[in-house]
């Protein structure tokens, strides 16, 4: 379709944070801080792992808390080191099927749910089963990208 793309992701690692009680947009800030030491060191090898995208975020609705990850580079997928910071965890997310919708530009919370509400509403009126209660976002760019940005919302295929 063109408004949205139906994806298979295979089973992988996440390294990822919770963040409670703040705005989507101050957890997300956190959240990738936390992820960014990690990768530059604050883990028990104290290696360095490449930034890797899509950056995301876990919004459930009625729900103030965010999980932010990023994706575990495929080197170290079999055995990621272990985080030193007790807020950061190795998650694996089994294999799924993804509806995703991509935009550009800057994406704020507002907007990620904006396009989040219209795939739902593409899904709806096309028959398509999907998990309605969560969605992710998914950023591809470095902050300091001006242009040609790529985002995304995900919904999982039920």
């Amino acid at each position: 379709a063109k408004d949205y793309e139906l994806r298979q992701y295979e089973t992988a690692k996440w390294v990822s944070t919770v963040i409670r009680g703040e705005t989507q947009k101050e957890a997300m800030r956190q959240g990738f801080w936390k992820l960014f030491h990690y990768i530059q060191g604050k883990n028990e090898k104290e290696m360095k792992i490449d930034m890797t995208v899509p950056v995301t975020c876990l919004i459930k609705s009625g729900c103030t808390d965010f999980k932010i990850s990023f994706f575990v580079p495929f080197e170290h997928q079999d055995s990621p080191p272990q985080p030193t910071d007790s807020d950061v965890f190795i998650e694996e997310r089994k294999a799924a099927a993804i509806f995703a919708r991509s935009f550009g530009g800057f994406a704020s919370p507002e907007k990620y749910a904006e396009e989040a509400e219209v795939l739902a509403r593409i899904l709806r009126n096309r028959g398509q089963p999907f998990h309605e209660d969560f969605f992710y976002t998914a950023g591809y760019d470095s902050p300091f990208k001006l242009f040609n940005r790529h985002n995304e919302v995900w919904y999982f295929k039920k």
